[in-house]
């Protein structure tokens, strides 16, 4: 139902380009509402640079990119249905068009429904979702794609625990989830997250005369819902609901391209991308239906205009760049240059201010093949982060907006492959100002902000083998070493924290995972391990979490074709073997280990004098899911 968190070299996914189709995707937690796993053909990931026409804020973490499924020339489909712990069933079918006629048009159209209880506590979560892609190729190159989502979600609020909660649950199994007792503050259907998403993606590229050819990406998406959550009691001692009302959360924009092979050895791209961001939200609260539910935030909306905050930004980027290849195209040098300028603002009844920023952003990548088995490459790059128009809503509305992030980060890599093994190691160097980071704030929503300068420093190193009677292995390890160089102010204590030389925090100094899949004729299966290291979750470096070790299994057959069925396979999937009672990771940053584990901001209460520090995410009890799907 929801996405979870992505740490890559003492970054988050927050630092990352997420694309879709090449279309900015929203945060890691948020992408599956975007896309159904079935319809999603490949995923590249590639931690250290970024091209430079991308429509993102941040690529310091490097790029994820998903790639949609290509429509079928043949009609056709794909059915599927799943079964498992917590009493999930989830249903998805695929209708492919074929070719249209002889017009070269073929679609699909996706529908897919998820249902689950909560693994901890009560709590259901619904979920549906409807893919739509079309796409159109001529003969001389030139093609289009059309990529289209819509989803639906009702899900419970997770209540993330604090240490004293999750070592109690591990301690006595006293778990801190929701009630079903609608008499309870913590009723679960006073907890929920309602929400509409729509996502669209259509790019173009036109083969043009004379070596021209033009790429066009326009791009929107739209979300609206609410979050609701208790909110205390009324003079006369009712229960009431407070709501984060997400009126409108609107991203639009397009990047164009004008690409010209000047010879063999050089190609030249130069082009422009604009993109336009608003979110308007309200906080309206109410009387608690007697049955324990939420009212209606949009009718209290319309009865009581609530406070409410609208912020945004709109973006203008002009780029050029250039790749070149020479001796017999074994060196490959990529030049450009990104010169970005936005226009900030965030209002509210009473005050709007706004803000004008230029970032300059070069990038520089050599790649050489020494030959057919051996490559080196480097890359260098300068990459800008600033507050998501969601995240700036959350900000006081004042002048003191946080400043950008930027990154300058080097990376120096070797890359070996043969016919039994590709491998590859990476050395890497991150040096970042105005670090932005996020603490949970409460009602699936985080609070920006900045905890002055890091260095992150380390290697990476992965290899995997080709199939040997049918075993493939796969390994990679990580170090890092990240610190933070700078003291950091708390605006809520209003003391100067001494963090400058401490480890930096949600950076492990070690990470590393091993996996291996075997395939004998229709059988096959594929087992993980991971670990990471132990990290620091508050800037102050008094909170910490553990190392922790999670697994997963799958297995399965590929059944012969029948009848109409050409591909019917059975599988089992399987996390959390062990039933390992670990946190798998921060829910977000804070100052320190004494904080409030959920800012006050959104419900409206005085701080409590004493906290309970982070807040963190716990890897779910051991699960199994059955899947039956064919092609047809």
């Amino acid at each position: 139902m929801q996405g979870g968190m992505i740490q890559v070299r003492g970054l988050t996914d927050l630092d990352m380009a997420l694309m879709i189709d090449g279309a900015p995707a929203a945060a890691a937690k948020y992408m599956s509402e975007n896309l159904d796993s079935e319809n999603l053909e490949m995923i590249t990931v590639t931690p250290g640079s970024s091209a430079t026409a991308l429509p993102a804020m941040s690529a310091a973490g490097g790029v994820l990119e998903e790639h949609t499924h290509t429509a079928a020339r043949k009609f056709g489909g794909m059915v599927d249905f799943s079964y498992g712990t917590n009493n999930l069933s989830r249903e998805f079918i695929r209708l492919e068009s074929g070719e249209i006629g002889n017009s070269g048009v073929r679609s699909y159209l996706s529908f897919s429904n998820s249902h689950s209880r909560s693994w901890m506590g009560s709590g259901i979560n619904q979920r549906h979702h409807i893919d739509f892609g079309l796409q159109k190729d001529w003969d001389n190159g030139s093609n289009a794609k059309l990529f289209l989502s819509w989803n639906n979600a009702d899900f419970t609020i997770d209540n993330y625990p604090t240490t004293q909660e999750f070592l109690r649950y591990k301690k006595t199994g006293e778990g801190w989830g929701r009630s079903a007792q609608s008499s309870s503050d913590n009723y679960w259907k006073n907890s929920l997250d309602h929400w509409n998403q729509i996502f669209l993606t259509a790019p173009v590229h036109i083969v043009l005369p004379a070596k021209f050819s033009f790429d066009l990406q326009p791009y929107f998406s739209f979300g609206q819902g609410w979050d609701a959550a208790p909110g205390g009691y009324d003079s006369a001692g009712q229960n009431l609901t407070s709501f984060f009302l997400q009126n409108s959360t609107k991203q639009v924009g397009a990047v164009s391209k004008l690409n010209y092979e000047i010879d063999h050895h050089n190609h030249i791209t130069g082009g422009y991308w604009y993109e336009n961001d608003y979110t308007d939200q309200s906080y309206p609260t109410g009387l608690t239906n007697t049955n324990g539910t939420p009212p209606s935030p949009w009718a209290l909306y319309k009865t009581t205009s609530p406070y409410g905050q609208n912020a945004g930004y709109e973006i203008h980027g002009l780029f050029l760049e250039e790749t070149a290849k020479y001796l017999q195209d074994r060196l490959t040098i990529h030049g450009g240059f990104k010169f970005v300028m936005v226009n900030s603002w965030t209002s509210d009844p009473y005050n709007r201010y706004s803000k004008n920023t230029t970032e300059p952003l070069p990038q520089l990548s050599i790649g050489y093949k020494i030959n057919e088995h051996n490559q080196i490459y480097i890359n260098a790059e300068g990459d800008y982060r600033q507050p998501s128009a969601v995240d700036m809503g959350w900000m006081p509305t004042s002048p003191n907006f946080l400043k950008n992030q930027y990154s300058i980060k080097e990376e120096l890599g070797y890359r070996y492959n043969d016919k039994y093994i590709i491998a590859d190691v990476a050395f890497f160097n991150y040096n970042v100002t105005n670090r932005i980071v996020n603490q949970y704030i409460g009602m699936n929503s985080f609070l920006p902000f900045s905890i002055g300068n890091q260095t992150m420093r380390g290697f990476d190193v992965s290899i995997s083998g080709r199939p040997i009677h049918g075993f493939s292995p796969f390994a990679s390890v990580e170090y890092l070493h990240a610190t933070q160089d700078s003291d950091v102010m708390d605006p809520y204590t209003n003391t100067m924290i001494h963090s400058k030389g401490s480890q930096a925090v949600l950076a492990p100094h070690v990470v590393a995972n091993f996996g291996l899949t075997y395939t004998y004729k229709g059988f096959f299966a594929n087992g993980t391990v991971h670990y990471t290291g132990p990290q620091s979750v508050s800037v102050a470096g008094d909170q910490h979490i553990p190392g922790y070790v999670t697994d997963t299994l799958s297995l399965g057959y590929h059944f012969q074709p029948f009848m109409f069925a050409k591909s019917p396979t059975f599988r089992l999937n399987f996390t959390n073997l062990t039933g390992s009672v670990v946190r798998t990771g921060a829910m977000g940053v804070v100052y320190r280990g004494s904080d409030a584990n959920t800012h006050p901001v959104w419900s409206g209460n005085s701080a409590p004098s004493t906290g309970y520090g982070n807040s963190f995410m716990v890897e779910p009890r051991f699960s199994m899911t059955g899947t039956i799907s064919t092609s047809f």
